[in-house]
């Protein structure tokens, strides 16, 4: 299972468990609706927290696909080279 998936599925089970939560509480309307709106600003800070890390790791993950997409390039460019004057060897 990768990180990002289990990521995403802690975030939707965090957020499906606290609406129920506070659904189910024996409270008034009023303070049902504040409560509410606190824990969509947490999730929203949360989701935005989860959103960086995940653009940071990938940020990442592309610099190295990017690197040794180039160290590709320039191995495949020497064997052509060899291949195209093979008494310089």
């Amino acid at each position: 299972m990768s990180i990002g998936k289990f990521i995403a599925g802690f975030a939707i089970g965090g957020i499906l468990g606290g609406v129920i939560g506070v659904l189910l509480a024996p409270q008034s309307g009023e303070e049902t609706r504040e409560k509410l709106a606190g824990k969509s600003k947490e999730i929203c800070e949360k989701a935005q927290e989860t959103v960086s890390e995940i653009q940071s790791k990938a940020d990442g993950i592309v610099s190295d696909m990017q690197a040794k997409g180039d160290e590709l390039i320039s191995k495949l460019q020497d064997v052509i080279n060899k291949q195209k004057n093979p008494e310089e060897v």
